[in-house]
């Protein structure tokens, strides 16, 4: 009997079926056929099931002889864990009792249900069922959903849900998922939980967590698409996250489920709801609450904390926004869980930060990164690359970013720093002192030393101290290695036979989690005191022992040793092409980059799984990740096997078809989808390039930077784009001429539109495009560099490019590059409506979303001209959810502030405030510092309207201020002008 056995049992069903004794410890059942017999009298809820049952249930169709006996064996060995009296043999059947008292049945089956109505949902009456519900978590999870929903209070009703869904460890009985009686339970427990996460996503919105909801239902609605409720929910949080595009597409994504699965339509509410969202209700506002926003891009957690919980409350309290400083380096070595307490600790930060806590990843930068480039990726990571693009000679990242976010009160996690300590020193110097509400926190093997960092050393987690199982199961070291050998081994438990073992286990280790999470997987086919005995002996030999190397890392180096060394010779090899990768991969990438002429791409799917299984590799989603420590040693054995200059090679050639392969689906109906895969594999594109130009292999690098431009371009990564471009054609090596004159044409584009109006001179030579092969490319572009030179104010040098990318264009039946063009010239000739609307079909063909929203704005302005403000307004409303869908902030500042010119037009005060407020929202979240002028300006002008002086003066003069500050003189004028007309001089 395990230790510290006790009369009274708590068991767990909502995942693995485990079972835990009076004071919390698991208790042990061994044997898989025991644990299905425990299942199925969990499953029947104190109720009696008959022995054919039992025996028919356990051994389906082929029972074994003697039949009877070995059922009887079977519960002899349940009572031996559990206690002689609580498995009980009746005429009935046999019973599992729940609690010390007689009937504590949770489904009805004795055969005398109630028929008087007291009975709740599982035949048990009140009081009753309250002995019950503390010992199966089913029963709790149930019970604590019932609180929720009796409660009104939105805030406490969130509470208790996430508490309920925080009792879900995993498919529920995942132990006898395939066992046909657990089959109509399963179902049961898992509709409940969906229910449950509907009504907490219902509740959460309540309380203004939107933001954070449109991030995490989505992966939720994938799995379950045909549930309206859930739907619903997710459609509300993104609408409310001012992604009002995402929802109504979540809809039409509906419809086509419901229609193809079910030949269905959506249901009333959900239509009612789409409408609503297309009309702009104000009840589908934000609700006014007191909770901070919880704008964030923190990864959910897969695991929970274990072990620093008293290390996460200390950091938490450096993160407090009274703290004496506000910038945290988390120091340690590599495997010791500094990223893992740096996530949860700013996971419970969310909420002091009204402007989000995010996360920048820094591994995949090179080493060589200088302070720019750490900015471009915290510009990319708070979504302002769309408003970094207006600005002309945008040279100085740096000091843009902290001119951006001046006001904001955020939190920034710069995660895996060592590599890079000068160059983030300078840029959080540069952000503590510009910005003085933002705190940083850092995960780093060293410390940046710079005035105001407080420096929080991360050790191992702590090692049992004393000999008794219940003392060395408090252990952090030892919590987490039960955890992980659970997951590794079904049914494994600390138990007094198990437990010197588990601590002489976690003492080799010296506490680093990396190490107990790599070994915990060997329980599959080891004992722990055969794991202890190995440990020894692989510690004690002198071949682990690396000269130089600090006690800890020592003990790491010689676990990540004894895993490689246990691999099979395939696996090793993925494992160490594997490294090559800056930012994990998606199977494909593995099989083209670790698959050979001796290791085929139809093995790496299998290979890989192993490797997850032995935790060597992380799966998150669809890819595939190394941890810090684990890649670095595979670079150590791909340059020890000499192959590191041929996989750097297949790396390389494989991201450039990759990236060849998107552009070309980027101007049709995949675009959105296309550009999300581009955002994914963003950190291996510049690792490619980057190798492309360190190995003189000009050919690849240019190719990889014209296969990127269109998509920097879609982006706003437009400063990413000119260095990407000027550093692939510097680069060393043949590349085809074809491909450099392309790249110098999309180079010229980039600058003209980097360049402040009227200062870009035009390129040298009549047509910059000269040498392009390519008819299709050459007339896109100079269609490109047309319109930059036409938006730098050289408007006849750009109209005549443009004209001939038009006549390119049709010459190569290229209906994309017409479509372009035409919409392109239709925007700057009177009378080109007809131009517009042809610009407009074409794109509508092909499937470019983006190309739309440039036809119906070039038609919007053909309409007004034109003098039909309706037709006018419907298409600006037509772009603005384009431009939503997309991302693309500026144009739905734009598309906001156009009609709000026009509801004032029409003097409808109420609607153009609503209007004006949404483009100033958008704005101050995207640091997009015209669009916030001209909204202040159509505010004031709206409360003028209104007959509100006051109010309107306030925006008047916040508009004024943040003109000059700026540098938006022409907007300063327009402020002058309207406080002017607001307080007229006197005898004016």
């Amino acid at each position: 009997m395990p230790y510290g056995e006790t009369p009274v049992m708590r068991y767990g069903v909502l995942g693995p079926l485990a079972v835990w004794d009076a004071e919390g410890r698991p208790v042990r059942v061994p044997e898989a056929k025991v644990r299905a017999l425990l299942a199925d009298l969990l499953v029947h809820g104190g109720g009696p099931v008959p022995a054919d049952r039992l025996i028919e249930d356990l051994w389906a169709n082929d029972p074994p002889g003697g039949s009877a006996n070995t059922l009887q064996t079977k519960v002899s060995q349940l009572r031996r864990v559990l206690g002689r009296d609580r498995v009980v043999r009746e005429p009935a059947g046999y019973r599992l009792l729940l609690t010390d008292g007689g009937d504590n049945r949770i489904n009805g089956t004795n055969g005398n249900d109630s028929t008087d109505g007291t009975d709740g949902p599982h035949g048990t009456h009140g009081a009753h069922r309250n002995d019950v519900v503390g010992t199966v978590d089913a029963l709790e999870f149930e019970e604590l959903a019932e609180r929720a929903r009796a409660h009104r209070e939105p805030a406490v009703k969130a509470g208790l849900f996430a508490e309920a869904l925080a009792l879900w460890r995993g498919p529920a009985y995942a132990d006898v998922a395939e066992s046909l009686f657990a089959r109509g339970e399963i179902t049961r427990l898992e509709e409940l939980r969906l229910a449950v996460v509907e009504e907490h996503a219902e509740a959460r919105l309540a309380v203004g967590e939107h933001t954070a909801l449109a991030a995490e239902l989505g992966a939720l609605v994938g799995r379950h698409p045909l549930r309206e409720r859930l739907r619903m929910a997710h459609m509300r949080a993104l609408y409310r996250a001012g992604r009002q595009g995402d929802a109504l597409r979540s809809f039409q994504d509906l419809r086509r489920e419901l229609a193809e699965e079910l030949g269905a339509s959506p249901g009333p509410e959900a239509s009612a709801l789409h409408e609503a969202i297309l009309r702009q209700e104000t009840e589908l506002a934000t609700p006014a609450v007191g909770s901070l926003s919880c704008r964030t891009n923190l990864p959910a957690p897969l695991t929970p904390l274990i072990g620093r919980r008293e290390a996460a409350g200390q950091v938490l309290a450096r993160l407090d926004p009274g703290a004496d400083t506000r910038l945290v380096t988390l120091t340690g070595l590599g495997g010791v869980g500094k990223t893992r307490l740096a996530l949860a600790a700013a996971r419970e930060a969310s909420g002091r930060f009204a402007d989000g806590v995010w996360l920048v990843e820094l591994a995949g930068l090179g080493a060589t990164s200088a302070p720019d480039d750490i900015a471009e990726r915290v510009i990319t990571t708070l979504g302002l690359c769309d408003t970094a693009a207006t600005e002309p000679d945008l040279d100085d990242l740096v000091g843009w970013l902290c001119r951006a976010v001046a006001d904001r009160k955020l939190l920034i996690l710069l995660d895996n720093c060592e590599h890079l300590v000068e160059p983030v020193a300078v840029l959080a110097g540069a952000v503590l002192s510009a910005v003085p509400s933002a705190h940083l926190l850092l995960t780093s093997q060293e410390p940046l030393d710079i005035p105001g960092e407080a420096v929080h050393a991360v050790p191992p987690l702590t090692l049992p101290e004393h000999v008794d199982p219940a003392a060395i199961a408090r252990s952090g070291a030892v919590e987490l290695f039960v955890q992980r050998a659970a997951a590794a081994a079904p049914g494994f438990v600390l138990d007094a036979d198990n437990a010197e073992a588990v601590a002489t286990i976690c003492r080799r280790l010296d506490g680093i989690p990396l190490a107990l999470e790599l070994v915990a997987s060997r329980l599959r086919t080891l004992s722990p005191q055969e794991l202890a005995a190995r440990l020894d002996d692989r510690f004690a030999r002198p071949d682990v022992r690396v000269r130089g190397l600090p006690d800890r890392q020592r003990t790491l180096r010689g676990m990540l040793d004894w895993s490689w060394q246990l691999l099979t010779e395939d696996e090793r090899t993925v494992l160490r092409r594997l490294v090559v990768h800056a930012d994990g991969c998606v199977m494909a990438s593995a099989q083209a980059v670790c698959a050979d002429a001796g290791l085929g791409a139809g093995r790496i799917p299998d290979l890989l799984s192993r490797l997850v299984d032995r935790s060597l590799v992380v799966r998150e989603g669809d890819r595939f990740r190394l941890l810090e420590s684990v890649a670095a040693y595979g670079a150590e054995r791909l340059v020890e096997a000499g192959e590191e200059t041929a996989v750097r090679a297949r790396f390389v050639t494989h991201c450039t078809e990759l990236a060849e392969r998107e552009n070309e689906r980027l101007r049709g109906p995949d675009q959105r989808r296309c550009l999300e895969r581009l955002d994914a594999e963003t950190v291996n594109l510049r690792r490619a390039l980057d190798l492309a130009v360190a190995r003189d292999t000009a050919g690849h690098a240019v190719r990889l930077v014209n296969a990127q431009a269109w998509y920097w371009f879609l982006r706003g990564r437009l400063t990413e784009a000119r260095r990407s471009l000027r550093t692939a054609l510097a680069a060393g090596g043949v590349a085809a001429p074809a491909e450099r004159a392309a790249a110098r044409a999309w180079l010229a584009g980039i600058e003209l539109r980097t360049s402040g109006a009227g200062t870009a001179a035009p390129p040298a030579g009549d047509d910059p495009t000269a040498g392009v092969e390519d008819p299709v490319l050459r007339a896109r572009l100079q269609w490109f560099v047309g319109t930059g030179l036409t938006g730098g104010g050289h408007h006849r040098e750009g109209r005549r490019l443009v004209e001939a990318g038009l006549a390119g264009a049709r010459a190569a039946r290229d209906h994309w590059g017409e479509a372009a063009a035409l919409v392109e010239l239709a925007s700057h000739a009177p009378g080109g409506e007809a131009s517009a609307e042809l610009g407009a079909a074409l794109f509508a063909e092909a499937g470019d979303r983006w190309g739309r929203l440039r036809a119906t704005r070039a038609l919007a302005l053909a309409a007004e001209r034109g003098g039909d403000g309706v037709r006018a307004e419907r298409l600006h409303r037509e772009g603005l959810h384009m431009a939503e869908e997309l991302g693309l902030w500026t144009e739905v500042v734009e598309a906001l502030t156009w009609l709000g010119r026009t509801a004032l037009a029409d003097g409808r005060a109420d609607r153009a405030t609503e209007l004006y407020g949404r483009a100033l929202s958008v704005s101050a979240e995207r640091a997009y510092g015209a669009g916030e002028i001209r909204a202040e300006i159509g505010l004031g002008h709206a409360a003028r309207l209104r007959g509100d002086r006051d109010a309107a003066r306030r925006h008047l003069n916040r508009a004024r201020a943040k003109s000059r500050t700026s540098g938006h003189a022409a907007h300063a004028a327009r402020a002058e002008t309207a406080l002017a007309e607001l307080d007229p001089l006197p005898g004016a």
